[in-house]
Order: C-alpha cells, then structure tokens, then sequence
C-alpha cells in the first residue's frame, strides 16, 4: 500500500448499534474497491473485520478492527467498532484517533439505543459525521418517518444528502439531493439517470435547505443568496463541508451494505465532506508539565499515539498507533517519556482486520502498527528521546460489573494470573484485583458478555478454565459495648510448662485497632507485653460472629499474672487470643457492611422505577441533578452486596439507556436480621 499525503487520508470510525450493518458495510467497501473478490458475512463467520474466534462464535463485533480502503487517490481508515455495550471501551480507543465518524442505523429497526449513545459521544468530542441508513432493502422501510424521527431526536441539522429511489424490497437507487442527479444502484455499478417526476419537488425543497446553509457559512455567500442568485459547484461543495466540519449539517445517505449498494456514495461522502488530516492542524501535548504543540505534518519531530493493543498467542503482541507528526519507519529508535524507556521498532506495517500490508512507513496522519514492543502500552505516546512529548491517553470508562474469577483447578491459578495480565494488555477496560479480606481474584468490567469473553479467551488461548462467581462481600466486624474479661493459659504435661494470664478491656474505637497498657507493679512483666499485641493483632483477621475482619477496637491491657518458669511469649499470645474471643462476644458485637456511592445517569422516563428498585437494594437517594444533555444524575448510597448484578438491572430497566458510576464509601451496621443470615452460613460452613 502506498503512502498518502496528510490531505488525502481520512480516520473514520463506523458507530452504532449491535447489528446495524458496520461489519457488513467494511466487507462491501472491500468489495467494491477490489481488496476482496467477495464478500464475507458475519453468520459465516468469515468477514475480514471479525476475525477473532469469539466473534465468530458470538457474530458480534468484539474489538475495533482497522480496514483501510483506497477509492479515488484517498486513503480511508475504517475503524469498525463493536456496537454491543459492553465492549464501549473499544469505541472510546476508536474515538480518540478519528477525526470523523459514520453513524449506522438499522432503518428497518430506526434510531436504537446504540444510535443514541454514538450520537452523545460524537457531540460530546464534537466530531464530524455522516449518518447512513443502512438495510434500506428491508420490509416495512419508511424513509420520511425515519428522517422525522431523526430530526426530532437529534435536531434540525440532521438534512439528508440522498433520497432512496424506492423502498423495501424496490430499493433500486438514490437520488443525490446536491447534484439533482439520480443513480441506480446495480452491484458494482452506479447507473445516472434523471430525478423521477415523483421526487423533483422534493429534491428541489431539500436542496434549498442545502442552499442555505451554504449562504450561512460566509456573509458574501449569505448576500448573494438572499438576491436569488445560484452558487458555484466549487461553493456549493466549500459551503456544505464547512458546515459539516462545523457541526452545522449531519449529512444522510442511504444503503444496503449486504447488497453492496450505496458504497460508493459514502465513500464519496466521506472524501468530500468527512475532515481529512490536513484539516486536524496541530495537536497539543505535554513534556515535563509544559505544554507542547506539534503540526500534524511529515516533517515535524515524530510523535504518535498508541490507541490499541492486540496479543495474539502465536504472533504476539500487536501496538496499533496513529502518528500524529513526522514519520515512522522501520528500525526507528523511539522513546516513552512517562517511564523513561527507549526500544527500537522493527517492522511497520498496516492492519487489515488480522492482515498485515507491508509498508515502509507510516506518516503524519496515518494509522500503522508495529510488533513485539516492550515498553509501551495502550494510551502512551510513541516519541523520540531528542523531542519527546506525552499526549493525553484513552479515557476508558469505569468498571461497573465485578466477579471473582478462579482456576477450576488449584495448580492453575498462576496459569489464570498470567493469563489475565496479557489480556488486560489488550482490553484496557477490566480490572484486576485482589481481595486481602475474602481472598479473592475479583475483575471488573462493564458487563456479564465482557467477563465471560475474558473466561472464553482465557480457556482458548491460554488453555486454563476458570470458574466465574458473585463476589464474598468482604463484611466487617466490630462491638458496641465494652468488656472485661480475663485470657489464661496454663498448660502443664511434663517439662517445661505454659503460663500466661491476662486481663484486659475492650470498647469502641474511632480508629481501626488501637493497643494500651496499664501494667502496675509488674504483673505482666514488660518483655511480654509485646506478645500480648501480637497475640490480639493477630486475631483482627478472623472475628467471633462471621470470621471477618475486626475493626474499630480499643484494648488495654490492665493486669495478669505471670511465672518465673513456665512464662513465655507465646504463652501471653495464647492468653490474649483467649480473652480477644471473650471479650468480643461480651462487648456486642455487630456486623459491619461496605456502602457504596452510586452515580446513576438516567434519562427523565426512567426515575421512578430507578427510586424504587434502589429502595428495594436498601439504598437511599441523597438527591439529583439535571444534565445539560436532559438526563437527570440521581445520587445514592447503597450496600454493595445489593449492588453486584447493578449492571445488567440497570441495562434492562432502562433499555441500556442508563449508565452508572460506583466506589467505596464507608462501612455501616448491617441491620440484624441480614445479619443473622450471613452469621448463619458461616457456622453452617464450618460444621
């Protein structure tokens, strides 16, 4: 493949929702432009996009696939990105390196949730695009309804470019509203015919609209269309893609990706309208806190950012990047300023789904990917050592669905560890960790579908089988009175004997553990003490009602006694362990529970039934905050163990269209009858 010029390539991220057509129109522009001599499908599991094996098995879009295709001397990069909600991370990596984005709807099924949440994220970066309504061959397709429908939900710049000649299973063609030029679409092949007499004052009304946005673009445009007179193709064609750029217009076009119809339209689309890397500019970045700018331009010092990771267990570790100044070539020196580390590329080259098209090298502008780099990661910026910069990495969205994950057999839970790590390589999104108090391996993701792929890959690529469950909540124990109770131990079975006593109080604590003594006269002798915080300490771990942690205790050691011969330390630790046992039981003890935050964003519809499922969870809405996208932010505190399967609850009370934010707040009383129950399945287990 060739290398392009900065105004003659295009980043452009295909956006939607689950089973619109984006991998179905990836497999038709290759079609198209000859790259394949026919195209896949996603039932057969053969597309070009969707190449990993749980996407095939799945036949949904996992991780965002590059499929770069040359039409009229114009380099495209495609990023083709998953639609199903929990892999919105590869989106948001999608979004950072493109500077445009082609919506796909389904118009047999209209403006989904999928649609809605593009839609959010495109005018949120404010980032150019096209909307294509896909599947235009489908039954009951109607075009006026669904251009209503889409002017209503996202505005009246949403103009289409095109009208579909037909409908349904008639769909033959489209009549480009800009050019007053009809087409048949047959195949490969784009026949001109004349508007049909049906269409002409439509056509004629739509491009009005056209016309005037043009005039709004310039004040001589705006004069010139106010005295009646007609634009130049040359203004016509400025005017609409400022306009575009800008935000002003949200071009429509209309297709069958499955018949390859309507490619070449959004190909054109996208070349004419969509910002190439010319119109980027400079891009800003950091060295050393100071802010730094680059021009996006061949001959500025190298500098790129890594936007995905892929780790294949045969090839191995693939850093995909866009560079955003200068060139790369192979057996450059480069350098990442955040950990100071220096490693030499080997070869550059272009992805094409799995693919690699040699290149010999990627330029300002473009997206490449390299092999077997050791230092950099998803998010960190590729430089050189002389002129290094760092710029700002993929904000991926929080983990809101935990499990706990463990080896179906003991001996592999390294194999899992492992395992884990490199694909967290990949898939930035899930969390690890490891739970000290329940002595667990908990990750965190955005869904059940996120994790259980995890599972699957974990079982396929590094063959060990893990079993997933609900977390342990990891309660807390603590008292609420006070106690004064004595621990001794006396052992005497021939030699040496033991010896230790003590007496100590217990109460309330506003700090974790707190040790004191009030040792007179030497019962306890000194050199002993220490033992007997050892002792206790070591009894924080495991407390007498559930086995959890104890927290917010004060114990002061006050008397005991001792004996000259059979005294020792771990006498004195016995004796503490004892009276700790006692004197947590006569000291009320209680159940303690983690209570988390919880931030919910919900639209308007959805409130009451988001107040009282959060009453069911025993949560209590603190209060709530008007967005300026019309969503409402509702605040809340709630036990974690209710929180766990939030996730997918959420999901389905609000068609996916709520989202939630949750972390660690503080630890409450568990009220007495939950209480009961998990003391309950405590003991039962140590029966």
């Amino acid at each position: 493949m060739k290398t392009y010029s900065i105004d003659k390539i295009r980043n452009v991220a295909l956006i939607g929702h689950s089973n619109c057509g984006k991998t179905t129109l990836t497999e038709a522009l290759l079609y198209i432009t000859k790259v394949t001599n026919r195209m896949g499908k996603v039932e057969d599991g053969n597309t070009v996009s969707d190449f990993d094996k749980e996407e095939k098995d799945r036949q949904v879009s996992i991780g965002t696939s590059i499929i770069p295709i040359e039409y009229e001397d114009t380099k495209i990069n495609f990023l083709d990105t998953p639609g199903y909600f929990d892999f919105v991370g590869e989106v948001y990596g999608a979004l950072r390196v493109a500077s445009g984005a082609v919506i796909v709807i389904d118009a047999s099924s209209g403006i989904e949730v999928g649609t809605e949440k593009a839609w959010k994220s495109l005018e949120q970066q404010n980032i150019p695009r096209i909307i294509v309504l896909n599947k235009m061959d489908k039954e009951n397709v109607n075009f006026e309804k669904l251009l209503e429908e889409l002017r209503d939900k996202f505005g009246k710049k949403v103009v289409p470019f095109a009208l579909p000649i037909g409908e349904g299973e008639s769909f033959k063609g489209y009549i480009d509203i800009v050019a007053r030029q009809g087409r048949l679409i047959e195949s490969k092949d784009n026949i001109k015919i004349d508007t049909p007499d049906y269409l002409v004052d439509k056509v004629e009304e739509l491009r009005g609209v056209l016309m005037e946005s043009v005039a709004e673009t310039d004040e001589e445009m705006l004069e010139k269309f106010f005295n009646g007179e007609e634009f130049t193709d040359e203004e016509i064609h400025n005017g609409l893609r400022n306009a575009v750029l800008v935000g002003d217009i949200v071009p429509v076009v209309v297709a069958s990706a499955s018949k390859a119809m309507g490619t070449k339209c959004i190909m054109h689309m996208v070349n004419e309208y969509l910002p190439s890397v010319e119109d980027l500019k400079e891009v800003k970045g950091t060295n050393d806190g100071v802010e730094v700018t680059r021009k996006v331009d061949p001959t500025d010092p190298l500098s790129a950012l890594v936007f995905k990771t892929v780790v294949d267990p045969f090839v191995g570790k693939i850093t995909l990047f866009k560079v955003l100044s200068g060139i790369l070539k192979k057996d450059t020196e480069i350098y990442n300023a955040v950990n100071r580390e220096t490693e030499r590329v080997g070869s550059v080259f272009y992805l094409r789904g799995k693919d690699q098209v040699e290149a010999s090298e990627v330029t300002a502008g473009d997206i490449g990917a390299t092999s077997k780099l050791t230092y950099f990661k998803t998010g960190d910026t590729i430089s050189t050592k002389s002129n290094p910069i760092v710029y700002e990495g993929v904000n991926f969205p929080k983990p809101c669905y935990f499990m706990s994950i463990s080896a179906k057999t003991k001996d592999n839970d390294e194999k899992v560890g492992s395992g884990l790590h490199k694909l967290n390589e990949e898939d930035p999104t899930f969390t690890i960790e490891r739970n000290i108090e329940t002595k667990e391996q908990i990750i965190g993701g955005q869904g059940n579908i996120q994790l259980s792929v995890i599972a699957s890959k974990l079982k396929n690529n590094f063959k060990v089988e893990v079993d997933l469950t609900n977390p342990k909540v990891a309660y807390r124990e603590t008292i609420r009175g006070k106690s004064d109770v004595q621990g001794k131990h006396k052992k005497q079975s021939g030699g040496a004997g033991q010896y230790g006593d003590v007496h100590i109080r217990f109460e309330p604590s506003t700090e974790e553990f707190v040790f004191s003594e009030e040792i007179f006269g030497g019962s306890v002798p000194r050199n002993y003490i220490p033992a007997v915080e050892k002792g206790l300490r070591d009894c924080l771990d495991k407390g007498v009602l559930a086995g959890c942690k104890v927290v917010n205790v004060k114990a002061t050691l006050y008397d005991g006694s001792y004996h000259d011969v059979d005294s020792n330390e771990m006498a004195f630790k016995v004796a503490a362990s004892l009276a700790f046992k006692k004197g947590m039981i006569e000291a009320k003890p209680i159940l303690l529970e983690p209570i988390a935050k919880v931030e919910i964003e919900i639209p308007d519809e959805y409130m009451g039934d988001i107040m009282g499922d959060m009453n069911k969870r025993r949560g209590r809405i603190l209060g709530m905050e008007q967005q300026p996208d019309g969503t409402q932010k509702v605040m809340a505190e709630a036990p974690q163990a209710e929180m766990y399967t939030y996730a997918i609850d959420l999901k389905s009370m609000t068609q996916a269209r709520g989202s939630f934010t949750m972390e660690f707040l503080r630890y409450d009383e568990m009220p007495s009858n939950m209480a009961e129950k998990v003391i309950s399945e405590y003991k039962a287990k140590l029966e």
